[in-house]
């Protein structure tokens, strides 16, 4: 399963649409999203508003790819649970967001191999179609250890 997360702090359409137009135009039926309060609902993949957090953690778990918006939390889980994550940042001149620290977090964790980051609609449909290669590595670099990720967990606290 794919599983596409928006997180808590609201929708995020241009993330979810993109994934959606992705899955429908290739048939993709592995597609599962959390898009938090959208008033444009996915058409070709299932999804909930929302999820608990142990529901959360179950689909992540459950995943072979994280799709996400660059926030900590998602993040966080997926590395975890060593699963590789795909992030598309919430931008603040898109009014996704009131600055652009997910684009600084994105770009400080593709440095360290451990996102794979995209910036545009563009370039996560490009990921997407790749999306195959993505899963079958590895979710975290050798070089990441536990003590990295608790690194992070106190960096973002």
């Amino acid at each position: 399963m794919i599983f596409v997360t928006v997180g808590t702090q609201g929708p995020f359409d241009r993330l979810v649409n993109t994934v959606d137009a992705w899955a429908g135009s290739t048939g993709r039926d592995d597609v599962f999203a959390q898009v938090g309060p959208t008033d444009s609902p996915p058409r070709a993949i299932d999804w909930v508003r929302s999820l608990t957090p142990d529901e959360f953690r179950d689909k992540v778990h459950a995943a072979r790819v994280v799709v996400s918006h660059a926030g900590m939390g998602t993040i966080l889980t997926a590395l975890e649970l060593e699963k590789p994550v795909l992030v598309l940042p919430r931008l603040a001149r898109m009014h996704e967001q009131r600055n652009d620290h997910q684009t600084a977090t994105a770009r400080h964790l593709a440095e360290r191999g451990l996102v794979t980051a995209t910036f545009d609609e563009e370039e996560l449909l490009a990921r997407l179609e790749k999306l195959d290669s993505l899963a079958r590595g590895p979710a975290l670099p050798e070089a990441a250890d536990a003590g990295l990720l608790e690194e992070l967990r106190n960096f973002f606290r």
